[in-house]
């Protein structure tokens, strides 16, 4: 049940479903009136009702107005403008995720520049670089989500495209790893985070229908870059050396800078990102209502404010948290190949001058699995999508065991073709499962942590992985153990759809007892803490009992 369902109830203002004289709350007479209206309002709009009319209360066209930022009757463009903003969109995705999947030519650079042989432990220390600026991204995104609700998708996106710049570009002129570390890693990494999320909550302002096209050909050209950088880091900069390459590189983020001005709003910041229902926004009138029912203090409304950015709601919900902890599990090897095939690539195979090949075929395999899997996952019902993921980290899992035993590059080639199409169906079935596990209402807040969950294993691998080749010498141990965290967590996904079956069987047979129950007259039992089915998140859900 989606928000929308208000809009579809009858004009009379009540619900046809509910008779006023038979709810126990409404014969009250000692309450306030005050209070008895504001809850009788939250249980109106908890059973998908208009309140009635009154002279107090604002007119329904009004308060739906409210909750829908511009309105339910908003019709995006589907074009026009649109299309500036999807290109500027996929520069965006491409720019920041093609210099990261570059990251193993660069790696190779930073460790020629600033290699010690006194010290063991070069290839850990280097591979904090690409690293720190990876996991970043990641552990930004429950922040950027509350600034992109608050200031914006232009402001915050120019703002995190300019610091991404600025990143770069002093990384030009450091001279020293733990410089680095902050220049790339830090401000380039949050830049690159600022700038990336907003460019796919702009969508939804411009495209509705079209959506699913857009975020295609969005990922398409996103892919494109993850082909083309690789070559032009290869063929054009590298002879150019480290400080040249990075400025080149930062002409990418100055121009990202420049079209995210074209991230003009179509709905107000802090309401309506996307379709109806699925910003903040759409709950923020429930949450105030239910703060002015407790107390009117100013701590009250500091709380109803955290509980609009922060809302750790999702996490009550236990298939949820299994999911999450298994993809964060998943990950702990996830960008090894990315940071470390280029020098697994010099030291094995020391005449081939291909080494960047292989980052082109994970590329280019990765924008065909997003589109594939893509389509494939539409057709797959509720969480049987979450099988494609468990069978994509476990094939990972072993392609990244079977790298050091690729004696051929053209083996290799064929791993890491592999690697991509099973990475594009991880990423794809992201959101779709948020979806089914959360509900519509949720899902962009269960994104953002399970972001920001992924951030502290995808950071660990490399730097660990580099540690192990300092150690043993070679990377058989590195990309053998690299493989073991993916076909963990696939393990632990492979219970969630059970679990999930099994919860939604119990509330089934719950509320089948609950609703003989109302037939029959009872005395109003105490106010218990309401429970919601996964998948199922009613707009501005609260724990006020309700008695219908």
């Amino acid at each position: 049940m989606g928000i929308n369902g208000l809009d579809n109830q009858p004009s009379g203002g009540v619900c046809r479903t509910e008779e006023p004289t038979a709810d126990p709350h409404t014969e009250r007479r000692d309450a306030p009136q005050d209070a008895d209206q504001a809850v009788g309002t939250v249980q109106l709009i908890e059973a998908g009702c208009k309140p009635p009319l009154s002279s107090q209360s604002p007119a329904p066209d009004a308060e739906v107005a409210g909750m829908h930022g511009q309105g339910a009757g908003f019709v995006p463009p589907e074009g026009g403008f649109g299309w500036m903003v999807v290109f500027a969109a996929t520069w965006c995705n491409g720019s920041i995720f093609g210099i990261q999947n570059s990251f193993g030519i660069l790696h190779m650079m930073l460790v020629k520049e600033h290699a010690d042989p006194d010290d063991k432990t070069s290839q850990f220390k280097v591979a904090w670089v690409g690293a720190l600026a990876m996991g970043m991204i990641f552990f930004c995104s429950p922040v950027v989500s509350m600034f992109t609700d608050h200031f914006g998708c232009r402001k915050t996106a120019v703002s995190g495209a300019t610091l991404a710049f600025l990143g770069l570009l002093t990384t030009s002129f450091a001279n020293s790893l733990s410089l680095r570390y902050f220049t790339y890693g830090i401000l380039f990494g949050c830049g690159s985070s600022f700038a990336f999320q907003p460019s796919l909550v702009i969508l939804g302002h411009y495209f509705r229908r079209r959506l699913g096209l857009v975020n295609g050909m969005v990922t398409a050209g996103a892919s494109l870059f993850s082909m083309g950088i690789p070559v032009l880091l290869n063929k054009v900069v590298e002879p150019l050396g480290l400080s040249r390459t990075f400025q080149i590189l930062s002409l990418f983020m100055l121009v990202q800078a420049l079209l995210a001005l074209t991230f003009k709003p179509l709905l107000p910041a802090g309401g309506g990102m996307g379709p109806p229902g699925m910003g903040p926004g759409a709950a923020e009138p429930q949450t105030q209502s239910w703060a002015t029912a407790q107390d009117g203090s100013r701590w009250s409304r500091v709380l109803a404010g955290l509980r609009k950015y922060f809302n750790l709601r999702v996490f009550h919900i236990v298939t949820y948290r299994l999911w999450a902890f298994g993809i964060a599990t998943a990950v702990f090897g996830y960008f090894v190949p990315y940071i470390h095939l280029m020098n697994f690539v010099k030291e094995e195979f020391k005449d081939t001058e291909r080494d960047w090949v292989l980052l082109v075929c994970i590329g280019a395999s990765s924008g065909v699995g997003r589109l594939a899997f893509g389509k494939i996952g539409d057709l797959l019902p509720s969480l049987t999508k979450i099988y494609m993921q468990v069978a994509s980290f476990t094939v990972m899992g072993l392609m990244s065991i079977m790298i050091p035993q690729c004696s051929v590059f053209e083996g290799l080639a064929v791993v890491c073709v592999i690697l991509g199409l099973c990475d594009g169906c991880v990423l794809t079935m992201m959101a779709p499962i948020a979806f089914e596990l959360v509900g519509p209402m949720q899902a962009s807040q269960a994104i953002g942590y399970l972001l920001g969950l992924m951030s502290v294993p995808m950071t660990a691998g490399p730097p660990i992985a580099g540690l192990l080749h300092d150690y043993f010498g070679n990377y058989t141990v590195a990309f053998s153990l690299a493989g073991v965290p993916p076909m963990v967590g696939a393990v632990v996904l492979f219970f969630v759809p059970l679990m999930h079956s099994r919860r939604q069987r119990s509330q089934a047979s719950a509320e089948e007892t609950s609703t003989t129950a109302h037939m029959l007259p009872a005395v109003p039992q105490a106010a218990e803490p309401k429970s919601c089915s996964n998948g199922d998140m009613l707009p501005g859900y609260t724990d006020v009992e309700t008695h219908i």
